[in-house]
Order: C-alpha cells, then sequence, then structure tokens
C-alpha cells in the first residue's frame, strides 16, 4: 500500500469556505470516534464529550407497592370505638381465626369477632386480679395466653372462648410468648416459655396429650441470659426463640433440645449487630416477628429506636429515631413530617415523656403488615406506616386524633371469604363471590390513658357524634376519692368532757373499724354534745350518746 504525504503548507492554502466546510464534514466522525472506513480508531486523541450533568441517582421501588397499599385501612380517621371499664393495654389479632383480643389494666380480657364489616362482642373474663403484664397469641391462631400481676397465668382456647389451662407462679411475669415447635411430638397441645420479674431464669411449660390425659412438664432455663427477660418473640419459620434481657443482651435459642442457637442463622455472634443496643445502653421492650420470618422488628428505651434485624444474619437493616431530641430539632428546623403549632406541639411532647414510665413502656409494640415490607408503630405525629423498602412514610393515621397510640394490631383478611376459590369460579362474574372476596382491613389501636380501642377502617363517612361507642357503664372517678375520706375519718383516741371531769378513750378501728368511723363520724358532727349518762350502774357501766336520755 502506498502512501501519499500532503506538503505542509498545503493546509494553509485552504480558503475560508473549504475550511468551514472541512470542519463540518470532520464533526460526524468525531462525535463517532470512528474513521471514515467505518473501523474502530483508537488513535483519536479526543475522546468521548463529557456529560453536562451528573446522572439522576434511580428511586427504589416497591414491586407492586400500590396492590400492598390497597390492603391497609384508607381512612386517615378512626371510623369507629369501644370500651373497657378502665385503660386498654393490649389488642392482639389471632391469625387464621379472625378474633380481636382486647385486655386492660384491670384484668378484663375481651372477645370479638371480626365480621363482614367490623367486629361483634362475644364474651369477656375477669382473667386476672390487677393489672395485665403480656399476652401470646400461638401461631396458629387458636391458644391466646395472658400474664398478670397477680401470679398466675391464663390459656384460653379461643375457638371455645373458654378457658382452657391456669398456672400459678411464685413470681410475677415479665413476658411471655406461646410456642408450637415441630421439634416436639405431635402431641403438644401448648409451649409456653415465662419470663419473671428479677429472676433470670426462663421456664418452659409443655402440656402433653397423652393417652387421653393432659399432662405437664415444667423445664428451667438457666443457662440463657444473666439478666431478667423483659421480651421474647417465636419465629416458627426458623423453630428459634429471640429474647432480650435488661442488660440489652439478644439471644437466639431453640426451645427443643438442649436449647443452643439453630444452625440456620448466623454461625458468629460477633458478625451480627445484636450488640447495639448494649452499646447504646437501651433495653428493648418489644420484639415482633414478621409474617414471613425474614425479618424482627424492636422499640427500645431510653434511645426511642424503632430497629429492624434480618433474621438469618442478626444484621440491622433499618433504624428509625423517635427520640424526643429528634423529635424536637425536627420540628424546629421545620424537616418535620408535619409542621406543628407550637402549643400543639408542646402537649404531644408532654405525652411522649409520660409513655417513658416504666409501667407503659411494655405496652408499645411495632407491627408488620401481611406482606413484611412495610411496618407500623405509634409516633408524636400519628400512627406511621413506612416502607422498609424504599425507606418512605407512606400513611399516618390519626395525626389529629386526639390520641397518642401504644399497642398496635391489624387485620388484612377476608371476612366473608369460605372455602377455596378455583380459578373457574374466580373467572365468573358472580357478584356473591365478589363481595365474599372483598377484603376489609381494620387497624386496632390503644391510646395513652385512654379507656377505649381505635379502630382505623376503609369507612370514608365518619360522624364524630356517632363513632365513639358507650357500650360500657362511665366508671366513677369519685368513688375512689369518697372512699378515702371515709378511711380518713377515724383514730386511736377521743376525749369525752363532762361536768366531772375529762375522759380518755382509746379506739380500735382495727377490730371495728365500722363502728370507729360511726363515733368518729358523729363526735365530728357535734351529734354527742350536751347530751347526759342517762344510764349510770356502780363498779359496771355508764352509757350515754343518746340525744333524748332515754
Amino acid at each position: 500500500m502506498e502512501t501519499t504525504n500532503a506538503p505542509p503548507g498545503s493546509a494553509a492554502k485552504r480558503s475560508r469556505t473549504e475550511l468551514e466546510h472541512g470542519d463540518a464534514k470532520m464533526e460526524p466522525a468525531l462525535n463517532s470516534s470512528r474513521d471514515i472506513s467505518g473501523e474502530s480508531s483508537s488513535d483519536d486523541g479526543i475522546g468521548p464529550a463529557l456529560p453536562s450533568s451528573a446522572p439522576k441517582k434511580k428511586k427504589r421501588k416497591l414491586p407492586y407497592e400500590q396492590l400492598y397499599l390497597a390492603a391497609l385501612p384508607q381512612s386517615p380517621r378512626y371510623s369507629k370505638s369501644l370500651m373497657h371499664k378502665d385503660q386498654l393495654s393490649f389488642v392482639t389479632m389471632t391469625p387464621f381465626t379472625d378474633f380481636l383480643i382486647t385486655s386492660s389494666i384491670d384484668g378484663v380480657v375481651k372477645f370479638w369477632k371480626k365480621v363482614a364489616i367490623g367486629i361483634e362482642s362475644v364474651k369477656e373474663f375477669k382473667a386476672h386480679i390487677g393489672d395485665i403484664k403480656s399476652v401470646s397469641v400461638s401461631q396458629d391462631g387458636r391458644s391466646f395466653a395472658t400474664a398478670g400481676v397477680d401470679k398466675t397465668i391464663k390459656i384460653f382456647d379461643v375457638i371455645t372462648f373458654g378457658q382452657s389451662l391456669k398456672l400459678l407462679h411464685r413470681e410475677s411475669t415479665n413476658t411471655l410468648c406461646e410456642i408450637f415447635s415441630q421439634s416436639y411430638s405431635y402431641k403438644l397441645r401448648h409451649g409456653l416459655c415465662v419470663g419473671c420479674i428479677k429472676e433470670v431464669h426462663l421456664y418452659l411449660y409443655l402440656q402433653y396429650l397423652k393417652r387421653g390425659e393432659s399432662q405437664q412438664e415444667v423445664e428451667t432455663l438457666s443457662q440463657i441470659h444473666r439478666s431478667t427477660v423483659v421480651a421474647m418473640a417465636y419465629n416458627n419459620n426458623y423453630d428459634c426463640v429471640v429474647s432480650a434481657d435488661e442488660s440489652g443482651m439478644i439471644e437466639y435459642w431453640s426451645p427443643a433440645g438442649n436449647h443452643e442457637k439453630p444452625d440456620t442463622v448466623f454461625e458468629y455472634k460477633s458478625s451480627t449487630n445484636l450488640f447495639d443496643f448494649k452499646k447504646t445502653k437501651s433495653v428493648p421492650t418489644s420484639i415482633t416477628i414478621s409474617p414471613s420470618g425474614a425479618r424482627f422488628a424492636t422499640f427500645s428505651f431510653p434511645d426511642r429506636k424503632v430497629r429492624l434485624f434480618d433474621f438469618a444474619s442478626g444484621k440491622l437493616y433499618r433504624t428509625y429515631d423517635e427520640s424526643i431530641a429528634t423529635i424536637s430539632d425536627m420540628q424546629q428546623a421545620g424537616t418535620a413530617l408535619q409542621k406543628l403549632e407550637d402549643i400543639d406541639f408542646g402537649r404531644r411532647l408532654a405525652i411522649e415523656r409520660e409513655i417513658e414510665n416504666p409501667a407503659l413502656q411494655s405496652k408499645i409494640n411495632v407491627i408488620f403488615d401481611e406482606s413484611s415490607n412495610f411496618v407500623v408503630y405509634g409516633s408524636i405525629l400519628g400512627t406511621k406506616v413506612i416502607n422498609t423498602f424504599t425507606n418512605q412514610v407512606v400513611k399516618v393515621f390519626g395525626k389529629d386524633e386526639p390520641f397518642r397510640s401504644l399497642n398496635l394490631a391489624i387485620y388484612q383478611g377476608q371476612p366473608q371469604k369460605k372455602g377455596v376459590i378455583t380459578v373457574s369460579m374466580a373467572a365468573s362474574s358472580n357478584p356473591l363471590l365478589q363481595e365474599a372476596e372483598e377484603r376489609d382491613p381494620m387497624l386496632v389501636a390503644t391510646g395513652s390513658g385512654k379507656v377505649r380501642f381505635y379502630m382505623f377502617t376503609n369507612e370514608t363517612e365518619i360522624s364524630k357524634s356517632t363513632r365513639d361507642i358507650q357500650n360500657e357503664k362511665p366508671r366513677n372517678i369519685n368513688a375512689g376519692r369518697e372512699a378515702d375520706v371515709k378511711v380518713a375519718e377515724t383514730g386511736h383516741g377521743a376525749i369525752l368532757h363532762t361536768t366531772y371531769g375529762d375522759i380518755h378513750i382509746r379506739l380500735f378501728p382495727e377490730a371495728a373499724p365500722k363502728a370507729v368511723e360511726n363515733f368518729v363520724t358523729h363526735s365530728k358532727n357535734g351529734y354527742y354534745n350536751n347530751t347526759i349518762f342517762h344510764r349510770v350502774i356502780r363498779k359496771f357501766m355508764i352509757q350515754c350518746g343518746d340525744p333524748l336520755g332515754d
């Protein structure tokens, strides 16, 4: 191949028009970085042009997000509220059996059945004398357990609304969780793990059905924790219990066998983020397992953070800070989800400080939706629904309602669905079948210091005057005060002033409280003034106090 070199001065002899046309002909080659023959040219020193601006970061999007959101209640305001006689402690929705179970600090447990629209009252129990410390429902929704300050544990059969078992314990129960492990015999009826106040031991109650008779076994687990256990939850997918103690330690253990950590989770605890509570000197007060079993959520004090962990690896997935300091900073900076008026913010902040009371800390929980992609928990701005995949707040329930939600439960099923729907049935245009397939989602919440539980549904026409149902007689608030006044009208001594001198009398309210109360009340009212001793028997008795003197 021959090569012809142009003379050095040939480029300078081109006219102005030829230079402009020549530059225009060169542009396609420079932009495509290819020579005239169509082959790639590596000798071109110009290279590709720099981008005019940085490429936009692609936002994460959860597949079928709108479908998941449609399965949540649509109304931001509660449509109905029902009462207990005293403040609500817990609300629990049983899986598969569709029952709502509510409990209050006076030891009362109520069963409600989910129907096509709303709920219906079924039965009420006086389960405990005093407050209920912890509740738990089984994985199949057939068993419900409560633990009270009266050192008793009650287990209820949800289907028959009856009490099936009563356990007496030497100490008050701090937390409990229902266990139905596949590692046990198929004859296991109930499995219940109990953590007690001021004890580091865990107690595993197992009830078997052998030869038609119920037999109970109790196993003491003393090697799992070194401090009092405050929260527990059972993951049926991994056959594993995750528990937390008051020192901030999280432990995984199997309810069967030697109670060691299952082989299906992390190998070394040092590779996890489970020491995060210990580092921040905080204590988890609630643990919730997602329906898929892949994650679990915690709420802790005093840092007031919601943490999401991957169950298998123990790695921290998400953290949401709901501390008072963070809330105040966001309010001042104007970066909060909702800008509140100063008076309203101060009122809500006072309620936030009240829930730091240890009696209320165990009542706060975090729940998942049925897809395990959303977490729901109460905050100063209302009940938040957060998409954990995109890390965005997608809904806020009750942001303008006069209560601060604490304990939550959610129902997302189809209350009228009966049996299995075939493909041909689903493809048909049967209006009755379509009605049965409709969902009736419901979010239930308790309020701080409230005797009501509140239900968020799909109802849009809500009347504030009729949504609060008076299903209980109002409690007499002054009854306790009047009783205190009556108790105060007592004493251990009195002095009778007579015309012959004073008589000192000793009273015994412990032996005869009513008689002493009557005497003290009449004395203060002047009932005995200016009366006579109408009966005098020497060396035996004197009798007085009759205003008529007969």
